[in-house]
């Protein structure tokens, strides 16, 4: 089945409809406008990823570009039942896109942060808006249309230029006291480099090829438990429909020891199959995860259990951190993937700038460590680094490893006529003994630098 593209959703056109006509009805009732808040985010980024080993050519990929984001979020309507209309305008504009894809005698090639012409060349601009019409009764609230959902078994990319979006319909209430829970479903994701909304896959299955398989039905439920100030309980349930299905268990606790506080990040995942990907014909017909089964077979059935502890220790500016997670099963740690470089983020301690540590059988150790210079008398100014290493890769060519050193300075102006303004260096090295997909060669190497300048300006 291949994937569909939707410029717009219908139908929260058509809720935003009837719900401007109540709007109307109400004369713009009080609270709607007065509680309406608007910001316009500026952000400018570039990136130059160095791939520094094998034979494919180019060996860089170096991409710069202005994104507009506007957010409109209204407020609601008077009455049992409030109404409103929420509004995300994004817009991407080329700067330098770095050559033309497959162009031979070039050094460079596009990367992921523009959609492609038919021809190769990174389009000179692109842009979508996202409508998403919202009812509140008590403290429950309800919406439909453009969702950027952030839990531990969905959560939206913004990693780039523009974010990604996906299009459902999403319930959240904390009418129960110290108890937050959700649940929704969602139909498409827009990939940060794409104006088309497309159906939802994971890694196997993905991509834009007819041999591509995804579904435009993921399920999802859970909640946090706030047992005191210091500890919050977790649990969500995530199903992708003929893909697989997802429980996720988490504890997050702060205690405080002497003079600094110490985190503690528990996360447990338990991922196994569902629907088409549960058969052989299914299987064979392309409902497929990414993993290792044995005797060279890298594509199968879901199964994958993921344990991590992530504790930290922040004290007088510093934060001081140490983690491991093992993986085990025969496939890769499932999430949605769309592939093609459109964006995908994993829950996991693990993922990071370049890589997300996901792979069958991968056990991975990290430290970190973070400063905030506020403590000297520099507020707005950050650094943080991290370093992880995996190991026991289950592959072809027996047990792999691979590692990635991260770096990150960042400041925001903290006062005056430019108050907000922001400006980061990611730095990442990553090395990797894996397999390169469809090929006898490893994965190549990368060392890669991003530099970001963002402004959000209030406009309501």
């Amino acid at each position: 089945m291949k994937s569909r593209k939707i410029n717009k959703s219908r139908l929260a056109l058509a809720i935003t409809a009837g719900t401007l006509g109540a709007l109307a009805q109400q004369a713009v009732a009080a609270g709607f406008i007065e509680d309406s808040k608007a910001s316009l985010t500026l952000r400018n980024f570039y990136i130059n990823t160095d791939n520094r080993n094998g034979t494919a050519s180019p060996s860089k990929q170096e991409e710069w570009g202005q994104g507009f984001i506007l957010n409109y979020q209204s407020g609601f309507t008077q009455g049992t039942v409030g109404f409103g209309v929420d509004a995300l305008g994004l817009l991407g504009v080329r700067l330098d896109g770095g050559g033309r894809a497959g162009k031979s005698g070039l050094d460079r090639q596009p990367g992921t942060v523009f959609p492609l012409e038919s021809n190769g060349e990174p389009v000179h601009d692109f842009a979508s808006l996202g409508l998403t019409a919202k009812a509140k009764v008590s403290n429950t609230e309800f919406r439909y249309g453009t969702l950027q959902p952030k839990l531990p078994v969905v959560t939206y990319n913004d990693g780039r230029l523009l974010p990604v979006t996906f299009e459902g319909g999403q319930v959240t209430s904390t009418d129960l006291k110290d108890f937050t829970l959700v649940a929704g479903q969602l139909e498409h994701s827009k990939g940060r480099n794409s104006t088309d909304n497309r159906s939802l896959s994971i890694a196997g299955a993905n991509g834009s090829s007819a041999s591509s398989r995804d579904s435009n039905k993921f399920y999802y439920a859970g909640g946090d438990y706030k047992v005191n100030k210091d500890l919050t309980l977790q649990y969500y349930y995530g199903n992708l429909d003929d893909f697989y299905k997802q429980h996720f268990l988490g504890l997050i606790h702060n205690w405080q020891i002497g003079p600094g506080v110490l985190k503690t990040d528990l996360r447990a995942f338990d991922s196994s199959s569902d629907g088409k990907n549960g058969s052989r014909s299914g299987r064979a017909d392309g409902y497929v995860s990414s993993g290792y089964y044995g005797s060279g077979v890298t594509k199968g059935e879901v199964d994958n259990r993921a344990f991590s502890g992530l504790f930290t220790y922040t004290v007088s500016g510093h934060s001081i951190g140490a983690g491991y997670q093992f993986l085990n099963g025969d496939s890769d740690f499932p999430f949605l993937n769309r592939g093609d470089g459109e964006g995908s983020t994993a829950y996991l301690i693990t993922d990071v700038q370049i890589g997300k540590f996901q792979r069958a059988g991968e056990r991975t150790w990290q430290v970190r460590y973070g400063y905030d210079f506020a403590t000297v008398g520099v507020p707005g100014l950050t650094f943080n680094t991290i370093y992880l290493s995996g190991d026991k890769i289950k592959t072809a060519r027996g047990d792999q490893s691979e590692w990635e050193r991260d770096i990150s300075l960042a400041y925001v102006i903290p006062d005056g006529t430019f108050k907000g303004l922001g400006f980061t260096w990611k730095n990442a090295s990553f090395r990797s003994g894996l397999p390169a997909a469809g090929s006898s060669n490893n994965q190549r190497d990368q060392d890669e630098n991003r530099l970001i300048v963002s402004y959000t300006l209030p406009l309501l």
